[in-house]
């Protein structure tokens, strides 16, 4: 397989579906996969006609099951750094897309696969997936953010629990630990994500541009910091045409 086939690009009007295409590793992460995963990111976001973009793995078995343990087996210290390092480009590219990203898993999600999701807006989850953080297993940690993400959506302990015992939960219980939107049915998952991802595409991208930076930029800064960032992006939406009709067909349609 070559690197243009490792990650598949496919737009669907305003949407566009980036998968992972390793179905023979489980879709298993790789220097590959990082920088093909990359370029199709650039080149979504200069795609003006793309308002929403899905993640999701190839075949119906797996997600992401990790980074390629065949790639990391021999290395250093250094080296390991530097594989983690490349990683860590493509977990920020992602988590700090200027559109939204949705995360379809379809079934395993683990390890590097988790730690990529979580970089994600939101995930929604097939009846069959599975999570986790593995590393510990192999005599690792996670190093693409699992220490960091996963205790803010799930809280520390819960957290803490996964990683050191380096245990799989399921769709149901990531659901309940609100690590997961929403389970479907295998065969129903990507149709229901498409549908939501087409709603979020209707609304305007200019506030979905904000709402987004504004979310993600305020957990890591004061409250009151955070809340005078809302403000002037609050302002910023009244400079769009997305506003200016929006707000009018609803002050008509109210008149009567």
């Amino acid at each position: 397989m070559s690197m243009k086939d490792v990650v598949l690009y496919d737009k669907r009007e305003d949407i566009a579906i980036l998968t992972f295409n390793r179905p023979q590793a489980l879709n298993a992460l790789s220097s590959e996969v990082n920088l093909k995963l990359i370029e199709l990111l650039e080149k979504s976001e200069k795609d003006n006609e793309v308002k929403v973009i899905i993640l999701t793995g190839a075949g119906n078995k797996s997600f992401v099951a990790g980074g390629d343990i065949m790639e990391m087996v021999d290395k250093d210290a250094i080296g390991a750094r530097e594989y983690a390092l490349q990683a860590k480009r493509a977990v920020d590219k992602i988590y700090n897309f200027t559109k939204p990203i949705i995360a379809a898993i379809n079934g395993i999600c683990l390890g590097g696969g988790l730690e990529y999701a979580m970089a994600c807006d939101f995930r929604i989850a097939s009846e069959n997936a599975k999570f986790g953080q593995p590393e510990i297993n192999i005599g690792i940690m996670p190093g693409s953010g699992g220490t960091q993400r996963l205790p803010r959506l799930i809280g520390m302990g819960n957290a803490k629990e996964l990683i050191y015992s380096g245990s799989m939960i399921d769709a149901e219980k990531a659901q309940e630990l609100r690590l997961i939107n929403h389970v479907f049915p295998q065969d129903s998952l990507m149709n229901e994500v498409i549908n939501l991802a087409k709603k979020i595409a209707s609304k305007s991208p200019v506030a979905l541009k904000l709402i987004k930076s504004v979310m993600n930029k305020g957990t890591e800064i004061d409250l009151e910091a955070a809340s005078v960032l809302e403000i002037e992006c609050f302002g910023l939406c009244f400079t769009t045409q997305e506003q200016k009709k929006a707000m009018q067909e609803f002050v008509n349609k109210n008149k009567g």
